[in-house]
């Protein structure tokens, strides 16, 4: 794969500009949007609250939102083009960041149909829609698991990362190929963003951190898969946000960035971090490896540091800390 290749100078600077966000109530997506938002684009957010975690949680992920006049939601699913259509309808859009779709690797395995039918089938029907309405640049979320177990560390983004270890990398990379396809017919600019073991504040109930939190705030054992060396890249959320604001001002052609911190750490590290933090007790059980894990991921960044001005600057510590000190403040209202 083959495309121009931006500076990091080469931003795209306008009073205010129409971004589509897909999935925007999502973990990701929301802290997006309120970014997008506070530096004056106007916004409009396709999301159809599905049900792979209670749509509540969503809905709260937006509600400072409602009345913002440069916020619009569209209730609606990628796979209906009607919905499509409606959502487009609202603006011609600038840029679209495609966020939506169906997270987990162990959920993938278990349904690999619908992984399909949402990352995949969804993705193209998105990527259709985007050419038909004039091209705006397209920013598609992709995931370090496209790298698979056999991907030499540190991963690079021209590794060949094509021996994916379940059905989620699979899709996740069958995406990044669609964009490259509607890239190469269309002229469409794709910015496509592999994005590495993403936490903090909104995480989603069934991740790591916020699972094991859960757990030892509650005083249970935690089950840690494997002997607790598998290591990986956590990147907090609003670097991430940083790095996609990024990727959304600097369209080039087709490109792929690692977003990541280029720091591992063990899974039994993080979670006596946790406890330790929490100063609570910890339990800790461990369990047979689970089918599509793999031993790391750890990114390299120089290609996002270098034509993005990409710099992740929250260490593991502050972000955990952030992200307890939201656990705890949603307990409290819960309790209330």
């Amino acid at each position: 794969m083959t495309a121009d290749t931006p500076s990091a100078s080469s931003r795209i600077t306008s009073d205010q500009r129409n971004v589509l966000v897909t999935g925007g109530a999502g973990f990701i997506g929301s802290h997006l949007v309120e970014a997008l938002l506070r530096r004056g684009d106007r916004v409009v957010v396709l999301d159809n609250f599905d049900p792979f975690y209670d749509p509540a949680i969503k809905r709260a992920n937006l509600a400072g939102l409602r009345g913002h006049p440069g916020f619009e939601l569209v209730e609606g699913d990628l796979l209906d083009a009607r919905d499509l259509d409606r959502a487009f309808a609202t603006a011609p859009f600038d840029a679209v960041v495609h966020l939506a779709a169906r997270a987990g690797v162990r959920p993938s395995i278990a349904d690999p149909d619908l992984y399909d039918q949402v990352n995949v089938l969804g993705t193209t029907r998105l990527l259709q829609r985007v050419a038909r309405g004039g091209g705006a640049h397209l920013v598609f979320a992709s995931s370090s698991s496209v790298y698979g177990s056999t991907t030499p560390v540190p991963f690079r983004e021209d590794a060949a990362a094509d021996r994916p270890s379940s059905p989620y990398a699979a899709t996740k990379r069958a995406g990044e190929l669609a964009c490259y396809a509607v890239h190469e017919l269309y002229g469409i600019p794709v910015t496509c963003l592999r994005l590495f073991t993403v936490y903090g504040p909104r995480q989603r109930p069934e991740m790591a951190i916020h699972r094991f939190t859960r757990l030892i705030a509650a005083g249970k054992t935690v089950s840690v898969f494997g002997d607790g060396s598998a290591r990986r890249d956590f990147t907090y959320v609003g670097d991430i946000v940083s790095g996609i604001l990024a990727a959304v001002d600097r369209p080039s052609g087709f490109r792929v960035y690692n977003l990541g911190t280029t720091h591992t750490t063990r899974l039994d590290e993080l979670v006596e971090l946790i406890a330790s933090i929490l100063g609570a007790p910890l339990r800790m059980r461990h369990e047979p490896l689970q089918a599509g894990d793999v031993p790391i991921t750890y990114a390299d960044i120089s290609r996002a540091e270098r034509e993005l001005g990409y710099q992740p600057q929250t260490s593991l510590e502050a972000g955990v800390r952030a992200f307890l000190a939201w656990f705890q403040e949603q307990s409290l209202a819960s309790a209330a």
